[in-house]
């Protein structure tokens, strides 16, 4: 048989049309994963839709070069039930969760807020399983800079976090008793502050006495000294006023 030899025109031309570009049908991968969608240079680029054979989860949403970047949903397939759960809904860059965005780790805790790089950072509401409410920042996946966490028996505190803890300045309202705690916390231990009483009338178990008050000739300035001493030892340990992110 005859070897018909291309010349390098037909080559490119033939290049050229095997080239992905534009909207496609559906395109499977070797490995049984199925993408419907925009192409660009070969590349998922647009608006499109991902399945994955193995775990059954979908992305339906933006892609760039490649990589989910822009607004999208990924959803996961329920093994109990076989149906899809929505899991995330926001914004990607680079493939990773970035930006605003929902996540649902299930039916009672969901986080709804900023994120750097698939991590809680920046400005964010979490609801826990607990029924505790948590709004404020974050860094790292973690609780850091100012918030406020209002606890499911009524409870809440408003402050200073740190690596997810309560660390630095705040104020603890026990409204179950009708007190209140003000000054520093170490860890997610109240370390030096003052305890008073607040709404106590209106408490549903309000404590069997008032707090007495406390009698020094200069009370300020225990606390200030031993305020300074825990502060240094917090600030010390964690970047607590680094709590801005990249994305915001």
């Amino acid at each position: 048989m005859p070897y018909l030899q291309t010349s390098k025109k037909s080559r490119a031309l033939l290049d050229i049309k095997s080239q992905k570009c534009g909207l496609r049908h559906t395109i499977f991968s070797v490995i049984g994963n199925e993408y419907t969608g925009e192409w660009q240079d070969n590349k998922k680029h647009g608006k499109g839709t991902q399945v994955w054979k193995k775990s059954g989860a979908i992305y339906h949403g933006e892609w760039k070069c490649g990589k989910p970047d822009g607004y999208g949903t990924y959803s996961v397939l329920l093994p109990e039930t076989k149906e899809l759960a929505k899991k995330y809904c926001g914004e990607w860059k680079h493939g990773k969760k970035h930006g605003y965005g929902m996540y649902l780790y299930n039916n009672l805790a969901v986080y709804e807020g900023e994120w750097s790089e698939n991590q809680r950072s920046g400005w964010g509401r979490m609801y826990y399983e607990s029924r505790d409410i948590y709004e404020g920042e974050w860094m790292k996946d973690k609780n850091h800079g100012q918030g406020i966490i209002r606890c499911a028996n009524g409870n809440w505190y408003e402050g200073t976090w740190g690596e997810g803890k309560k660390n630095g300045d705040g104020k603890f309202y026990y409204s179950d008793k009708g007190q209140l705690y003000e000054g520093i916390w170490l860890d997610g231990v109240a370390k030096c502050g003052t305890l008073s009483d607040f709404g106590r009338n209106e408490a549903p178990t309000p404590s069997k006495c008032q707090i007495p008050q406390v009698r020094l000739v200069d009370m300020q300035l225990v606390l200030k000294e031993s305020e300074e001493a825990y502060l240094e030892t917090i600030n010390s340990k964690l970047p607590l006023h680094n709590t801005l992110t990249e994305n915001r």
